[in-house]
C-alpha cells in the first residue's frame, strides 16, 4: 500500500523538522510513503525544511485558504491508496504511529482513523484535559459516532474521491465529512496506538479564535446546537472547578492556575460566540458535546 502524508503549513518552521524526521524513521513494514506539503504562504523557512526533506509542495494563496480546500488540494496531488493527514505541529510519538494509524484502513475495518493527540512537556494542562476527554488510551474501531480529526487521521483515497471536503467551512471540515459517511453506512475508528504529540503555542486571542471558529462550523454540522450564556457560565465553572481539582492532586495548580482560568475562559467564550445565534439544543446532546467530562 501507498501511503500520503499530507501536511497544511503556514509558518511551521519551529515544528516541522522534528514531524518530517519522525516521518522518516517510522518502521514502514512495506508500506511505501510520499510526502505532500500544501502551504499557504509561510515566511518563516517552512518551504525551505519542506524541500530540504524532498517533499512535495503545494500552494495555496491566503485569500483562497480554507481547511478543507488546502486538504482537497493536497488529496488531487497525492497518489497513495490512503491518504494521511497530520497538522504541521504535530511530532509522530513512536516509530509505528503510521503503520498502527494505517492498519485498520488497510484491513478495510474502517475507511477512516485517527489516532491519539498528546501534550508535551510545554502543552498547557487545560489542553492536555481536554486530549485525554477525546482521545483515551483505548482504540474503539469500530467507534460509535461521527467524531473524527484531521491533525492525526488516515482517510482511504477512494472514499475522499467520492466525497471531498467541503471548502466553504472555517472548520471541523474532518467532523462534517464524518457524519456524511457514518450516514451512508461507513464506519469510523479510533486508534490510540497511533499518537502524535499535538503542540499548540498560541496566544489566548488565537485559542478564543479557533474555539469560535469551530463553533460557527459546528452550526453546520450539528445546527441543533446552541450556547447560551448561562451555558458558557456553566461550563466555565465546571472545567475551572475540574481542571483545578486535577492539578491539585497532579501537584501543579500553583504554576497552572491563571494558565487554566486563560484557557477555559477562552475556550468557552469562543464557543459561546461563534455559536449562541442558533436555537436550542437538548441539555443531554449539549451537554455530551461540551461538557468537560
Amino acid at each position: 500500500m501507498k501511503v500520503s502524508v499530507v501536511i497544511r503549513t503556514y509558518n511551521e518552521s519551529k515544528y516541522l523538522p522534528q514531524l518530517l524526521r519522525g516521518i522518516k524513521e517510522q518502521r514502514l513494514n512495506g508500506l511505501e510513503t510520499e510526502v505532500i506539503v500544501v502551504d499557504s504562504g509561510s515566511t518563516d523557512g517552512t518551504l525551505d525544511i519542506a524541500r530540504s526533506f524532498d517533499c512535495r509542495i503545494e500552494h495555496i494563496c491566503k485569500q483562497d485558504f480554507s481547511f478543507g480546500r488546502s486538504l482537497n488540494m493536497g488529496c488531487r496531488a497525492a497518489s497513495g491508496d490512503a491518504l494521511v493527514f497530520v497538522s504541521g505541529h504535530c511530532i509522530p510519538a513512536s516509530e509505528s504511529w503510521l503503520e498502527n494509524l494505517i492498519m485498520p484502513v488497510s484491513r478495510g475495518d474502517v475507511v477512516w482513523a485517527y489516532g491519539r493527540q498528546i501534550g508535551n512537556g510545554s502543552s498547557r494542562f487545560s489542553e492536555c484535559r481536554i486530549f485525554n476527554k477525546y482521545f483515551p488510551s483505548e482504540s474503539r474501531i469500530p467507534q460509535e459516532g461521527f467524531y473524527c480529526n484531521n491533525a492525526n487521521s488516515a482517510l482511504l483515497a477512494s472514499v475522499w474521491r467520492e466525497h471531498p471536503f467541503d471548502e466553504e467551512l472555517p472548520g471541523l471540515e474532518d467532523m462534517h465529512l464524518a457524519k456524511s459517511l457514518v450516514s451512508k453506512g461507513m464506519r469510523l475508528g479510533y486508534v490510540a496506538e497511533a499518537p502524535v504529540y499535538h503542540i499548540h503555542e498560541e496566544s489566548w486571542v488565537r485559542v478564543k479564535n479557533r474555539f469560535e471558529r469551530e463553533a460557527i462550523a459546528l452550526q453546520h454540522i450539528m445546527p441543533e446546537v446552541h450556547v447560551t450564556l448561562l451555558d458558557f457560565l456553566r461550563y466555565l465553572s465546571s472545567s475551572l472547578l475540574f481542571d483545578y481539582g486535577a492539578a491539585l492532586q497532579e501537584k501543579v495548580l500553583l504554576r497552572n492556575l491563571s494558565d487554566i482560568l486563560m484557557y477555559r475562559l477562552a475556550q468557552y467564550w469562543g464557543a459561546y460566540r461563534g455559536n449562541h445565534y442558533h436555537r436550542q439544543l437538548s441539555r443531554k446532546r449539549k451537554e455530551r458535546y461540551f461538557y468537560p467530562r
